[in-house]
């Protein structure tokens, strides 16, 4: 079982975490795409979308939340992937992929720091799992 991490508290909670934060943000974004585009002159598609994965993604965190132990590679996905959120979202701005008024920028950079460290405490959680001995 080499490949298997026995989820620890911490690494639990950080989950469960990521999990609320992706449902709850997922609603809001999928519910209140047009009022959210409008307010932050951020594309409304962009908002949606980005809703309805987050929904997805959450209902599987809270999958793995729930779990004893997971494979390592799923674990790596999380947070390579909450990484890779972080970083595209922070790139739209300098990219002129999107042009949002203050509010939108501070509301996509503040979301990509809350991911960023998501994904900081999910490793940390997956590294402090590794050093215990099996």
């Amino acid at each position: 079982m080499r490949d298997m991490v026995i989820l620890s508290s911490f690494l639990r909670r950080v989950l469960w975490l990521d999990a609320a934060s992706c449902l709850g943000m997922g609603v809001l974004l999928a519910a209140l795409a047009g009022t959210l585009g409008g307010a932050l002159h951020l594309p409304v598609t962009l908002l949606r979308e980005s809703g309805l994965f987050l929904l997805l993604f959450g209902f599987v965190l809270a999958w793995m939340a729930s779990r004893a132990a997971l494979p390592r590679w799923l674990l790596w996905l999380v947070i390579l992937g909450n990484a890779l959120w972080a970083l595209d979202s922070l790139l739209l701005l300098p990219l002129g992929l999107v042009v949002p008024n203050l509010p939108g920028e501070v509301f996509l950079v503040a979301q990509a720091l809350f991911v960023a460290l998501l994904a900081m405490l999910e490793y940390r959680g997956l590294q402090a799992a590794a050093a215990q001995p099996a």
